[in-house]
């Protein structure tokens, strides 16, 4: 039972030093190269942190005047020829993530992510609660999978 307990107490800790799992793609954030690993941190009251070695990238949420969400959608052709005919119906889904906001100058900027399909929900739920804004869907499949 103490272990229980201690574990309980331990989890959010973890949690929240994991953060979601992303890759900087692209945008205007000069400082960090286009295809950067990292993560997401949404735990501070007053910004949002991208982690990477390459750089971090610091967005104060009351800056951010725009959410928006979305997948890019592959068949898996090249392994359906190659292995399996099946693997026509299945498909690669990459959930994208763009913050636009403005920096310190007023100047509007845009930082768009690729975020790891196990963290994307609590991403954008926790992004929607800390800018007050909601979260642009790009379609409706992009919705479901946004919303769960």
């Amino acid at each position: 039972m103490r272990l229980l307990a201690c574990l309980l107490m331990l989890f959010p800790l973890l949690a929240e030093e994991r953060g979601g799992r992303a890759e900087y793609v692209g945008g205007t954030v000069a400082a960090l190269p286009g295809g950067s690993p990292g993560v997401i941190r949404t735990t501070s009251q007053q910004f949002m942190w991208f982690q990477a070695k390459a750089g971090n990238v610091l967005v104060p949420y009351a800056r951010v005047n725009l959410l928006e969400y979305g997948q890019k959608v592959d068949r898996r052709y090249v392994l359906a020829i190659l292995i399996s005919p099946l693997l026509l119906f299945s498909k690669k889904r990459q959930h994208f993530l763009t913050v636009g906001y403005t920096d310190e100058e007023g100047r509007q900027q845009a930082a768009i992510f690729r975020v790891n399909k196990g963290d994307v929900r609590a991403v954008l739920v926790s992004l929607e609660v800390k800018t007050g804004r909601k979260v642009e869907y790009q379609d409706e499949e992009a919705r479901k999978a946004g919303k769960g």
